[in-house]
């Protein structure tokens, strides 16, 4: 297959449903190699095999990013198995939906490590297979709150915020050409990411908010992905209302502020 993805090494994590598994799918029909990640292997089994059906090479491993044992065993095998990797997706990821005051300390650390640590982590121990790539793109799914503070997202704000910040430092140090960095601030999306997002007490949200009813197809959403990593894009915002936010943020705050206090959060 003639595409600029064709035959080279991808790692996805949080693959088995949402915009991992669209990512698997998309990176599947352009002739990819895929290693794909997840907690929930009846899920990733699923996803593996309707990239298979499409012709990819395609591997499946268990791996959950809040677990540092888990990293360094996911990570071993890749090092015996691989010479390198062309493109790694730290997509894995959890929302939230409680008030700050309300969340329990254990929630907040929760978030952190999943959103923050566990892609730190997992970078940093792939980083010598990336290294060994002619082109390898290190891409960041991030959220538009990564760029500004949302109501009833304060620890998963927080978490993009210093993914965004530790990744925009690191690709600033970087002086290997060969490796660049992508972060993706993605606004309001349609999967199902509100039904596992984590209440104050840490149980999960288990409603399909109407936002995300409304959100850019994942499909749509996972197009301009796949065209910003092929053009080595620095930053990639996929948003409808919220670019209102997003510049309201920079240059009139006091309005953003006053605005997003007005908003159907759901």
């Amino acid at each position: 297959m003639n595409s600029y993805f064709s035959n080279k090494v991808i790692v996805i994590t949080g693959a088995s449903s949402g915009i991992g598994r669209e990512l698997a799918l998309q990176m599947a029909a352009r002739g990819a190699q895929l290693i794909l990640a997840a907690r929930r292997l009846e899920e990733l089994t699923q996803t593996i095999n309707d990239c298979n059906q499409k012709g990819a090479s395609c591997k499946g491993l268990f791996l959950d990013v809040s677990d540092e044992n888990s990293i360094q065993t996911f990570s071993q095998s890749l090092k015996q198995e691989l010479g390198h990797i062309d493109i790694l997706i730290n997509n894995a990821g959890i929302s939230q939906r409680s008030q700050a005051e309300e969340t329990s300390l254990a929630v907040d650390r929760r978030i952190m490590e999943v959103n923050f640590f566990g892609q730190v982590s997992l970078t940093k121990n792939l980083w010598p297979l990336l290294c060994n790539s002619t082109h390898a793109n290190i891409v960041l799914l991030s959220s538009v709150v990564g760029t500004f503070g949302f109501p009833q997202r304060s620890a998963y704000s927080a978490s993009k915020h210093a993914l965004e910040g530790f990744f925009e430092s690191w690709a600033l140090e970087n002086k290997r050409t060969n490796i660049h960095f992508t972060t993706v601030s993605p606004g309001r999306i349609k999967t199902n990411i509100s039904l596992s997002a984590l209440k104050a007490d840490g149980s999960a949200h288990q409603v399909m908010d109407q936002g995300q009813l409304k959100g850019i197809p994942v499909e749509v959403c996972v197009g301009k992905i796949v065209k910003g990593i092929q053009k080595n894009r620095r930053k990639i915002y996929i948003v409808q209302g919220e670019i209102v936010l997003i510049t309201l943020r920079k240059v009139i705050p006091p309005l953003y502020f006053w605005l997003v206090k007005k908003l159907k959060l759901a």
